[in-house]
């Protein structure tokens, strides 16, 4: 999959170092990856949290950070929606939640 974003992961890795091993793990998983679907999602990343049919959330950095990510299955598309630490993600909508 194509991961849309990801500088904001690097920009954000940069700011909190203890990221960078856990985003960059879950980068090859994903780019590797060809999911059609949530189920797939859940298959790969069994600690992922599916939202809905299009969303997931992912604990980075032993769920410290958190991170929302919206799929196009039919593009092969992983878009990033939001990346913060675990008290700014209480504060947010997962479902709506569009700052990238």
């Amino acid at each position: 999959m194509r991961i849309i974003s990801w500088n904001v992961l690097s920009s954000y890795e940069e700011k909190h170092p203890e990221t960078k091993v856990p985003l960059s793990r879950w980068r090859t998983v994903v780019k590797a990856a060809k999911w059609a679907s949530m189920e797939d999602v859940r298959a790969a990343a069994p600690n992922a949290k599916i939202l809905n049919g299009e969303r997931a959330r992912f604990e980075i950095a032993g769920g410290n950070h958190r991170m929302v990510i919206a799929f196009d299955f039919v593009r092969g598309a992983a878009f990033v929606k939001f990346i913060g630490t675990h008290a700014e993600y209480d504060r947010i909508d997962a479902l709506t939640v569009a700052l990238f």
